[in-house]
């Protein structure tokens, strides 16, 4: 009978583990977009999608539930697995505004999988996963971020511009103070890769970020073609 009890206690334990994962609270989103001239012109090599070459513009990596301590949770729940079904009245846009430059070319399932199941599934207690895509598109319209870097004449002509020109003319536009993520090409020069921007729980209102990641950028960067 004690073994049952003791069974039948460590089932609800597991449970209620499982249960305050997937529904464990998170203090904002970072919402990141990367330049794909800086993702291509590294060490390494990109490929572009099965739908041919992306256009020469930011592109999203992600909408992660970040901690203000800085760290964030992952992998919150392994039953909720990505499915594409559910978002078949946006693929078209998600192929365009979030596409994969990972090697070798694919349809991007892969890349929104991973994000999905590593982050999105995360944010579950706000975002079911076909509002976890459609909040990440929304806020992609909503900061335009070459374009508010071409009005502030930094443009991705492979020129060197300072780094806190580009903060500037994102936080006037933004309202609010970005984190600016730098890699490092062949030749070694610090090129702007990806921009931060943080994000109520709601996922539509931008905030001040309670964290600003580290960057690892020179005074000065250089904005790649692509």
């Amino acid at each position: 009978m004690e073994l049952k009890w003791s069974i039948l206690i460590k089932l609800l334990i597991v449970q209620y583990l499982s249960v305050l994962c997937v529904s464990q609270d998170f203090d904002f989103f970072y919402f990141v977009q990367q330049w794909p001239g800086a993702y291509c012109d590294t060490k390494h090599t990109c490929c572009y999608p099965k739908t041919g070459k992306p256009a020469a513009d930011f592109g999203i990596h992600g909408l992660w539930p970040n901690y203000k301590d800085g760290s964030y949770p992952s992998n919150c729940d392994p039953d909720s697995v990505f499915d594409k079904s559910q978002l078949s009245e946006i693929m078209s846009s998600l192929q365009k505004d979030w596409p994969s430059l990972s090697c070798l070319s694919s349809n991007g399932n892969r890349f929104w999988s991973h994000e999905w199941e590593k982050h999105g599934t995360c944010s579950e207690s706000e975002l079911d996963q076909r509002e976890y895509f459609e909040a990440a598109l929304k806020l992609k319209e909503k900061v335009n971020l070459l374009q508010i870097l071409k009005k502030a004449e930094i443009v991705p002509d492979d020129g060197f511009y300072s780094l806190d020109s580009v903060v500037e003319a994102i936080k006037e536009a933004v309202g609010f103070t970005p984190g600016i993520e730098c890699n490092k090409d062949s030749a070694g020069h610090s090129q702007i890769y990806q921009i931060f921007l943080c994000v109520d729980t709601s996922g539509s209102e931008i905030i001040e970020c309670p964290v600003l990641p580290k960057g690892r950028c020179a005074s000065n960067v250089q904005f790649a073609k692509f």
